[in-house]
């Protein structure tokens, strides 16, 4: 299957299957997903991975028709599946947002109901004034093992509103931790300290470089909610922007939800422009 994907990746320019649907793939069975295959005289022709580990929401969906055979049902056949195995509660990812992938959630009977930008702006230039953390605040590297419990607190509460990111586990982490990319000097935490030396973290900036692309990304940023308000995402967003530019990485890349109109606002200030994007659709029901 994973030959599937990177035969995908390599003539779309981009990945069908998400990052956390590719280490749910690699890393065994996980309660609440599924996959779905779907072969042709004994050869792969297709996958699809359903999620359904939202309380609330329906079960997500990614898939993929390998090329050479596109343009003959076997994405219908595959979307048809997805929607008997969910109950017809269906979200379904169309990365790149392409012209077959409308369509075929049109033929589904699928609405879109969330955009989500890649932006993107060069490092060489890049000209920020000396990051401004607030008082008391310091800033240091993650710390494998030790600043996992912690880490994945805040990350909980900063994405209590996103579930996508917010729902992340100790499995889900470890998997990132294994992955040839994670560099924890690049994963910063900024720790509050108080008065008899005790510290607490109140915010993160997790950057990952992507090798063969030469692309740093600002991965995850997030402020506990108590800590919102006094510029410290501004402060750790400069912090991880200097950090890749240091790496001598040409350009840095992020995602963002088009109607999370602060935040865009915010990026552009900062020189991103919109790239793709991604598009999610879903049943109405």
């Amino acid at each position: 299957m994973l030959g599937l994907l990177l035969e995908a990746a390599r003539t779309d320019g981009q990945q069908a299957v998400s990052e956390q649907g590719r280490l749910q793939l690699r890393g065994g069975a996980r309660d609440g997903v599924r996959h779905l295959l779907l072969t042709v005289g004994g050869e792969l022709i297709g996958y699809a991975q359903l999620e359904d580990t939202d309380p609330v929401e329906a079960p997500a969906a990614e898939l993929v028709v390998r090329p050479g055979h596109r343009g003959h049902g076997h994405g219908r056949a595959l979307g048809t599946a997805l929607l008997h195995e969910s109950g017809r509660r269906l979200r379904a990812w169309a990365h790149g947002g392409h012209s077959a992938a409308r369509h075929l959630a049109q033929v589904l009977g699928l609405t879109l109901f969330r955009e989500l930008r890649q932006m993107r702006r060069p490092l060489a230039d890049l000209e920020l004034p000396e990051p401004v953390l607030p008082q008391g605040v310091r800033v240091r590297a993650f710390v494998p093992g030790q600043d996992d419990a912690a880490w994945l607190a805040v990350n909980a509460e900063a994405f209590a509103h996103h579930p996508e990111q917010g729902s992340l586990t100790q499995r889900d982490l470890d998997d990132r931790k294994a992955e040839p990319w994670f560099d924890p000097a690049g994963f910063f935490l900024a720790e509050r300290v108080s008065a008899d030396g005790g510290a607490e973290l109140v915010g993160f900036h997790w950057t990952k470089v992507h090798a063969a692309e030469r692309l740093g990304e600002v991965y995850v940023l997030g402020v506990r909610p108590g800590a919102q308000g006094g510029g410290l995402g501004k402060a750790l967003t400069a912090i991880g922007l200097r950090h890749l530019a240091a790496a001598g990485l040409p350009t840095a890349m992020l995602y963002v939800d088009a109607d999370n109109k602060a935040a865009v606002s915010v990026y552009e200030r900062l020189g991103f422009t919109t790239h793709e994007t991604d598009l999610m659709y879903r049943t109405e029901s």
